[in-house]
């Protein structure tokens, strides 16, 4: 027992390091997010911008409460579990997900801090993580649909209907796993790598179709708020695009970041930033004030949230001693 305290002291520890490390590296090394930093502080002081800034940050708690309210819906499927439990296990897991590649962190997170700790979690997980990817692909892909028919296919109507009718057959795609998960099982057990996360996925059909339309309906809330954060922030820095070909873009950058593998959160900073500066340039918008606010959501919503969220992980409990007799909970 004594050397699992001290290897549950020393996980603590190393991920304190790495997530410090990785926010002292972005927000006051590199010299672009040290300089926007310094300007997202100074224009929520003072300036025109100050209202629009503060906005996006009472927006933050907004956020991740929806993300919470969703994780709580999904949950609470396979065990009683409260909305403040589940509020800390979404800290938790960012915190978690911030120093893992592909945030992979984030399911271990929310597991431990289910009292059952049981592993067919991991389809609760996948499944809300799986419900805001389709929200981001669906908003995402009209979004660059709107870029590639406007500025890399005028003129061709041919090539244009093809995209569209493209763009319809992904999102269909998309979105049939999410409500024929059987499928999925189905198509993991003719791949012998992919065999073993069957079990782990076998609770995602047990949701009704009721409850996949409230977490895709949540989903579809926190992706909202993400866009006004955005909208708000390029707005405080001077970038002033149309109202529709902007959304366009915003929702052109999050699929795009989305999309792309990385090997921790600070890796999607580059991702999002290369995305937001070329689609917002096509439009005619200075590259700082995009940068700045592309970094500044970043900040936000993930280095703040994640460095709270430390208070969380540096109180788990990793090893817990079952009782004898018990057994985890069956899916409700």
């Amino acid at each position: 027992m004594r050397r699992r305290r001290w290897l549950e002291i020393a996980g603590k520890l190393v991920i304190t390091g790495l997530t410090l490390g990785l926010l002292y590296h972005s927000v006051f090394s590199a010299p672009d997010t040290a300089a926007a930093w310094r300007t997202l502080l100074a224009t929520a002081l003072t300036g025109a911008g100050q209202g629009p800034v503060l906005a996006a940050v009472a927006l933050v708690p907004v956020n991740w409460g929806l993300e919470a309210w969703k994780w709580w819906r999904l949950a609470r499927h396979l065990e009683p579990v409260s909305f403040q439990r589940s509020f800390r296990a979404v800290l938790v897991g960012l915190t978690l997900g911030f120093v893992t590649p592909n945030r992979v962190g984030d399911y271990a997170g929310r597991i431990i801090e289910l009292k059952s700790r049981r592993l067919d979690a991991l389809g609760a997980v996948f499944l809300g993580r799986y419900c805001q990817l389709v929200v981001t692909v669906l908003a995402g892909s009209a979004g660059l649909l709107y870029f590639l028919l406007t500025f890399y296919v005028q003129g061709y109507p041919a090539t244009g209907l093809g995209i569209v009718g493209a763009t319809a057959l992904l999102n269909l795609a998309v979105l049939l796993p999410l409500y024929r998960s059987r499928l999925l099982l189905a198509a993991l057990t003719l791949v012998r790598p992919l065999r073993r996360f069957r079990r782990y996925l076998a609770v995602m059909p047990t949701y009704s179709a009721r409850a996949l339309h409230i977490v895709l309906g949540l989903s579809a809330l926190r992706y909202a708020v993400f866009c006004v954060q955005f909208g708000l922030l390029l707005y405080a820095y001077g970038a002033r695009p149309a109202v529709g070909s902007g959304l366009a873009a915003i929702a052109g950058t999050f699929l795009m970041k989305s999309v792309v593998p990385s090997l921790n959160a600070l890796a999607d900073v580059g991702v999002r930033e290369l995305s937001a500066t070329h689609l917002f340039g096509l439009l005619g918008q200075p590259l700082l004030p995009v940068l700045s606010a592309s970094l500044s959501l970043w900040v936000i919503n993930i280095a703040l949230p994640s460095a709270a969220g430390l208070l969380f992980v540096l109180r788990l409990k990793v090893f817990q001693r079952r009782k004898a007799g018990t057994a985890p909970a069956s899916a409700a």
